[in-house]
């Protein structure tokens, strides 16, 4: 039986699909006026991660994840400027060539990671029609208010609200900054629908029945989700820093309009750290993939680096902690050439495995158990059978390896060649100097009586 984590529930409990054998996943996708960074890779990969252990322990899933092209602002205050529109104004270009460059940049990030692409990726800007729909339907039932710049949700007429975070009102209100916009009844009231400014138009805007604007950045997940995979669907997932407002904003808008949950489940994934430290621009320590690949990285050895911590654990990324990942995954490659395809998985390491996920998506675990399987005595052909289907969760392109045999690099045959004659010729201060040559090189020298073979490090 699986067991997860629910936030809704501040607690671990066993999984329970809306329909038997299918899960309706909808997880929070990017922003699209910037390129995702190393922290927000992490959180899709474990969302990949969790949408490949269903599949292994025997569910359908129908994947949803949102494309945010319209209705961020800066804050969490439904102040400042559109960060898509903002973008656009800094780059002198439309906010429309913004959102379709920078979305096709995560689609090329997600795919180098071996992240599986959802079913299906909505954007914000394709949906207004059920945004309005669902502001309409709040409308009715009496949760918004108009003010100068926009339509509210009124959170003290949702006496649930703070449930996902934990936080009550009171609560929300003494943590609160000074409140920029006085008009609004409570600080924790949210913007629906956002009026266009008098002085300028937007690039992105609508008619609405209220008046020319834009949807508020929680709206569309709310009307998206519903859209695609009804409500209540079983889970929904995102960042730590989703759940007091943008999550919590969600569950109140869906919950208010058609008073049955939008999800029965919510999962979270905790931060990356840069040394430990938080990411942020200020310091400087934001990175994206191609600078980790510049860097000499392969992404996947990141990938596994991110694999090697629960995802409500905080991880605190260093260089060093990425190079004995990629190290660590160089090995696992070596060990691959010597497997073979078309045997027989063993049910016994697999059960282990699945055991490790249905504790609420123990990785760490369920690494250790494919480490197990490649110290074990299997056949070559059972033992690559059962790595492959392992690495169906673990995303590390493992079967690509397998029986395959690298070329070595021609000035790595000559170096090892003088340490040979060096050795032979009882000069080992050299011999020794030449083999931290070939380790700077990623190449191992074992020596035999005879001569030598070069391994991959």
């Amino acid at each position: 039986m699986l067991r997860i984590y629910n936030t809704l529930t501040h607690s671990e409990q066993d999984f329970t699909p809306i329909k038997p054998g299918e899960v309706g996943l909808y997880t929070c996708g990017p922003t699209v006026y910037g390129r995702a960074h190393v922290g927000n890779l992490r959180m899709y990969v474990f969302e990949d991660v969790l949408k490949r252990s269903l599949t292994m322990l025997g569910y359908k899933v129908k994947h949803v994840m949102n494309i945010t092209d319209v209705g961020h602002l800066v804050g969490d205050g439904d102040a400042g400027e559109d960060k898509v529109e903002g973008a656009a104004a800094r780059l002198g270009r439309t906010a429309w060539d913004i959102a379709k460059d920078y979305e096709a940049m995560f689609v090329e990030d997600i795919a180098k990671m071996n992240i599986l692409s959802p079913d299906f990726m909505p954007r914000a800007t394709e949906h207004i029609k059920e945004q309005i729909e669902l502001v309409q339907k709040l409308e009715e039932q009496g949760f918004t208010y108009q003010i100068t710049d926009g339509i509210y949700f009124d959170v003290e007429k949702f006496a649930a609200y703070g449930k996902l975070s934990g936080q009550s009102l009171k609560d929300k209100l003494a943590g609160a900054r000074v409140e920029e916009n006085t008009e609004k009844h409570h600080p924790a009231d949210f913007a629906l629908w956002k009026f266009s400014p008098v002085d300028h138009k937007r690039q992105m805007e609508w008619e609405s029945p209220w008046g020319t604007g834009f949807p508020g950045w929680h709206l569309e997940c709310s009307a998206m989700a519903r859209a695609y995979l009804g409500q209540p669907f079983d889970i929904h997932c995102g960042g730590v820093d989703h759940i007091a407002v943008h999550h919590e904003n969600e569950i109140a808008q869906s919950e208010a309009a058609y008073h049955e949950p939008l999800a029965n489940y919510w999962m979270h994934g905790e931060f990356l750290l840069m040394d430990n430290q938080k990411m942020s621009k200020s310091l400087g320590n934001l990175y994206v993939l191609p600078e980790v690949i510049e860097r000499g990285f392969d992404p996947l050895a990141l990938r596994l680096y991110f694999l090697s911590a629960n995802y409500r654990q905080k991880l605190n990324f260093s260089w060093d902690a990425l190079t004995s990942a990629q190290n660590t995954l160089k090995k696992l490659r070596q060990e691959m050439k010597w497997l073979a395809r078309d045997g027989k998985a063993n049910q016994g390491y697999l059960v282990d495995m699945k055991i490790a996920l249905e504790a609420d998506l123990n990785i760490p675990k369920a690494l250790a158990v494919l480490h197990e399987v490649l110290r074990s005595d299997l056949s070559p052909v059972n033992k690559g059978a059962t790595i492959i289907e392992m690495d169906e969760v673990f995303g590390l392109g493992l079967a690509d390896w397998i029986g395959k045999t690298e070329e070595t690099p021609k000035e790595v045959i000559q170096i090892a060649d003088q340490r040979w004659q060096a050795k032979l010729d009882k000069d080992f201060a050299k011999a020794d100097e030449l083999r931290d040559t070939l380790a700077e090189a990623g190449w191992k020298m074992n020596d035999g009586k005879d001569g030598y073979e070069l391994e991959r490090l």
